[in-house]
């Protein structure tokens, strides 16, 4: 029953999940997507491509990377693809070396990697987790905006987006620290906006709520959980990670021009705030 529920919200969701892209707004641009081997990662980083950006595909694995960027070429995107671990130094430095290697620049920054090595409240989390999920989630973002910097000063339409959660509004009993480390995604989104205006660069934000992804399958895998996750959605169903796509393009492209240190919430009507 679980299975036919998911499955009937993706089909009542329709033909604006498969629909052509035929639209160009990122023609000649160039992004670096993390974390952009599945889930709402790769569904960003298709979806820059499938509207004219040349897009590095990033993650901790070569494998994932690999079939990653396969995959995307097959579809005539262009794409490249290297190892990344965010939390390294020499894995982020190689990053941008290897964009600009390969694409002549960097024009659009999209932080996306995250982990949540543990599910449990707040108080129940260890130091060692707590350590963990900062570095990655949240000291990790906010080194690789910095480095970017050099990249970003030299594009005619620079932008940064941060991919936080609508756990950052409403913490998530599963996703205790996770929950507290999207928040602070919030304030360093508002805190580099207004520092990185004056350099022209914007810095947006997209909080998603419960996505059909591998890594939020906590929340929807049981009928329980499921049943809990549906009745805080107004829209009675999962988003998909192609929705998340979408917004991602729209705040990177120059209809998003007069757009800075925000937040856009992808949840289905979850309450989020006023």
């Amino acid at each position: 029953m679980l299975r036919t529920a998911i499955n009937q919200s993706a089909r009542n969701f329709g033909t604006n999940v498969t629909c052509s892209i035929k639209c160009n707004r990122l023609e000649g641009k160039v992004a670096i997507v993390t974390a952009s081997t599945e889930g709402i990662g790769f569904s960003i980083a298709k979806r820059l491509a499938q509207e004219g950006a040349k897009v590095m595909i990033s993650s901790r694995k070569e494998s994932n990377v690999k079939k990653a960027v396969e995959e995307l070429q097959t579809e005539g995107l262009q794409v490249a693809g290297t190892v990344c671990h965010v939390g390294k130094t020499e894995d982020r430095k190689n990053l941008f070396e290897k964009t600009k290697a390969n694409f002549g620049g960097l024009d659009i920054l999209i932080s996306n990697a995250a982990v949540n090595p543990v599910v449990g409240s707040v108080l129940d989390s260890t130091e060692e987790v707590w350590d963990k999920i900062f570095d990655i989630n949240v000291k990790s973002t906010f080194l690789l905006m910095k480095e970017s910097l050099t990249l970003l000063k030299c594009s005619k339409s620079p932008s940064i987006i941060i991919v936080s959660s609508i756990a950052a509004y409403v913490p998530l009993n599963l996703l205790g620290i996770y929950s507290v480390s999207k928040t602070a995604l919030l304030g360093l989104t508002k805190a580099t906006a207004e520092e990185l205006a004056f350099d022209g660069i914007r810095v947006n934000c997209i909080a998603p709520g419960i996505i059909k992804t591998k890594f939020s399958e906590p929340l929807y895998k049981s009928e329980d959980n499921y049943n809990v996750a549906i009745s805080r959605i107004n829209m009675k169903r999962l988003g998909t990670s192609d929705e998340i796509g979408s917004v991602a393009a729209f705040l990177a492209s120059s209809d998003a021009s007069y757009i800075t240190g925000e937040t856009i919430v992808v949840s289905g009507g979850m309450q989020s705030r006023l």
